[in-house]
């Protein structure tokens, strides 16, 4: 097995590539996130309140996993606004994958707004069980 790590977080902090601007006119936070593995898939679970299904977008492009979520504020008719502790903004977070992901058969899913991606190792790349038999 070699060393390299089948999923790596992006160390920096940095919410746009380098050298280019945001165009929405928002805060951009970096979701926090949480890494499991199974032995047949990496699940990402990322906190991303106030996104849904529709206002996310992932991409995979150079082995750079990318999740941009997109909140917009919620304006309550008749109320206005006289404390706030909550920012809102967008989030955006990428990860750095090697060849042992199936890029084919990546999936998502989001409930209560926290983002799951579901990245199943590739066949060669998953733990087996090696039978051992007794000598001839």
């Amino acid at each position: 097995m070699s060393d390299t790590k089948v999923l790596e977080p992006q160390k920096e902090e940095v919410t746009t590539p380098e050298g280019t601007e945001r165009t929405r006119e928002t805060r951009c936070f970096v979701p926090r996130a949480d890494i499991y593995e199974l032995d047949d898939q990496i699940v990402i679970a990322a906190d991303v309140p106030g996104a849904d299904e529709k206002s996310i977008d992932i991409t995979l492009e150079k082995n750079i996993l990318t999740i941009n979520a997109y909140v917009e504020l919620e304006d309550l008719p008749g109320y206005s606004l006289s404390y706030a502790e909550y920012e809102v903004g967008d989030y955006q977070r990428s990860f750095k994958i090697n060849d042992e992901i199936d890029r084919e058969k990546i999936q998502a899913s989001i409930k209560n707004g926290v983002l799951r991606v579901y990245l199943p190792k590739a066949t060669a790349a998953r733990a087996r069980k090696i039978s051992v038999k007794a000598g001839k």
